[in-house]
C-alpha cells in the first residue's frame, strides 16, 4: 500500500482513532466502581461532617472503608419522602450496599416545577438522641453549591452543617466549604417559614432564621441561601408532620399551636385527630 497515499491515511486514522477510544473506553470501565466508591464515600463524609461526628480532615484521614462504616454504625434508617412529605421507599444502610440518594441537580428541579421529587431522609444516632440529615442544592456564582443541614430531634433547629461546590472563587465564595466559622453561624437557626436567609452583616437584624453573608462573597451567599430556603420549603411537610408531638395547649381551653395533634386531658398532644380549634380537657372544639 502506497503510504503517501490517501486510503493509507484514512485506514491508519481510523486505526488508531478506534484503538484509543477502545483503550479509554476500558479504562473507565475499570476505573468506575473506585470513582463510584470515591464518591459515596465523600457524601457520607459530607453527612458525618455535618452531624458533627467528625471533623471533614478527620473523614479524609479515616478513608473510604472506615467511612462507609461509621455510617451504617450510626445510621438508625434512611428514606425518600415526597413533596407531601410521605414516604416513598426505603435506602439500603447495610456497608456492603449502602444506598444513597443521588441526582439532587434532577431533584433540584423537580422541586421547582412542584412534582416527581424523591427527597432523601438520613436519621443518625448520636449520645442517645436523632440527628436527622437533609441535603440542599443550587447555583453560585461559577457553578453548582450544595451541601447537608443536620437537624435536632424537633426537626427543626439546625445542629450543624457542611457545604461544597463546583468551582466558587478561592478564599471569597469557596469559603461556603472552607470556612469552619461561616458553618457554625447556622448552629441554633431554624428552618421553618419564614423562608432562611444569608444576608450582608447589618442590612437586617439578626434572626434565627438568618446568618451573615461571607465578605466579598455575595453571590455565593445569595445563591446558597436561595437553595436552603427552597430545600427548606420543599421538606415542610415531612418536617411538620415527623415532628415530635409538642404540648399544644394546658387543658385550659386555649388556642393550639396551628394544627398541631389534639391534646388530650394532661395538656399534651394526642396523636388520634389534628387539633383545629380550641382544647377543652380531651376534646376538641370548631
Amino acid at each position: 500500500m502506497n503510504t503517501n497515499g490517501n486510503a493509507y491515511t484514512v485506514i491508519y486514522t481510523t486505526i488508531v482513532v478506534t484503538l484509543v477510544a477502545a483503550i479509554l473506553a476500558f479504562v473507565a470501565m475499570t476505573l468506575k466502581p473506585k470513582q463510584d466508591a470515591n464518591i459515596k464515600a465523600e457524601t457520607i463524609s459530607q453527612m458525618l461532617t455535618a452531624a458533627q461526628f467528625f471533623t471533614k480532615d478527620e473523614c479524609s484521614a479515616m478513608g473510604n472503608d472506615k467511612v462507609l462504616e461509621a455510617y451504617s454504625q450510626n445510621i438508625k434508617e434512611a428514606y425518600t419522602v415526597d413533596l407531601e412529605g410521605k414516604k416513598v421507599r426505603d435506602l439500603c444502610t447495610d456497608v456492603r450496599n449502602i444506598e444513597l440518594q443521588d441526582g439532587l441537580k434532577a431533584q433540584n428541579k423537580n422541586i421547582k416545577n412542584g412534582k416527581g421529587a424523591d427527597l432523601p431522609v438520613y436519621v443518625f444516632g448520636k449520645d442517645g438522641k436523632t440527628v436527622t440529615v437533609i441535603p440542599v442544592f443550587g447555583a453560585g456564582l461559577w457553578g453548582a453549591i450544595w451541601g447537608y443541614i443536620a437537624l435536632d430531634e424537633d426537626l427543626q433547629t439546625i445542629v450543624g452543617a457542611y457545604f461544597d461546590h463546583d468551582s466558587e472563587t478561592p478564599g471569597l465564595g469557596a469559603k461556603i466549604k472552607d470556612d469552619p466559622d461561616f458553618r457554625a453561624e447556622f448552629i441554633g437557626k431554624k428552618v421553618s417559614e419564614p423562608a432562611f436567609g444569608i444576608v450582608k452583616t447589618g442590612t437586617v437584624a439578626e434572626s434565627e432564621y438568618s446568618v451573615d453573608a461571607i465578605t466579598g462573597a455575595t453571590m455565593t451567599c445569595k445563591g446558597l441561601g436561595e437553595a436552603m430556603a427552597v430545600w427548606f420549603k420543599a421538606y415542610t411537610p415531612f418536617l411538620s408532620s415527623a415532628a415530635p408531638a409538642r404540648q399544644c395547649c394546658s387543658g385550659d381551653g386555649q388556642e393550639c399551636e396551628g394544627s398541631q395533634s389534639c391534646c388530650s386531658g394532661d395538656g399534651h398532644c394526642d396523636d388520634a385527630a389534628e387539633c383545629d380549634g380550641h382544647c377543652q380537657d380531651s376534646t376538641v372544639t370548631e
